[in-house]
């Protein structure tokens, strides 16, 4: 019988880094990946509730600077750099309605300081895995201060020939 066949209980305990730590069990799994849902939302979700018209039933925040707003945002969003959450987001949020945060990209923790900030301030909140950098890639369309833009979509990130990555 080779490694591959043994059954978990008969595997050796290091039989390589990824199995050093055994996965933890269905349940506590699916635990964690149905909060993870809670507090995180898909590009590429946000994009189609928002392109399908009418409410969506959150409002989009951007994090970032006036600078980086400028460079490009997402359509629609509501502007408040996170510095300005605790005095500001009262006169420019509800709520009664969801916030999904964004900032820059995955390297950055903007969005995650901004979605502490409101959840402080009693606002249900997620925040958009991949930020702005994730919509540019997946070729969803943005504004600039110069107007609207468009980048093909990356196939690195996105599918080119449909709407629909399966996931």
């Amino acid at each position: 019988m080779t490694t591959t066949q043994l059954t978990a209980s008969q595997a050796p305990a290091t039989a390589n880094a990824v199995l050093r730590v055994p996965p933890a069990s269905p349940a506590a799994a699916a635990a964690y990946f149905g909060a993870g849902l809670a507090f995180h939302a898909d590009v590429s979700d946000v994009a189609s509730a928002l392109a399908a018209g009418g409410d969506p039933g959150f409002v989009v925040l951007d994090s970032r600077s006036t600078e980086s707003w400028d460079q490009g945002h997402v359509p629609g969003a509501v502007h408040l750099p996170t510095a300005l959450i605790p005095e500001q987001a009262e006169q420019l949020l509800d709520k009664s309605v969801p916030v999904i945060t964004y900032c820059w990209g995955p390297g950055c923790n903007g969005a995650t300081r901004a979605a502490l900030a409101l959840a402080e301030l009693g606002y249900q909140v997620k925040e958009m895995l991949g930020g702005f950098e994730y919509w540019a890639r997946e070729g969803f369309a943005f504004e600039t201060w110069e107007g609207s833009a468009k980048r093909a979509a990356d196939p690195l990130t996105a599918p080119v020939d449909s709407d629909d990555c399966g996931c």
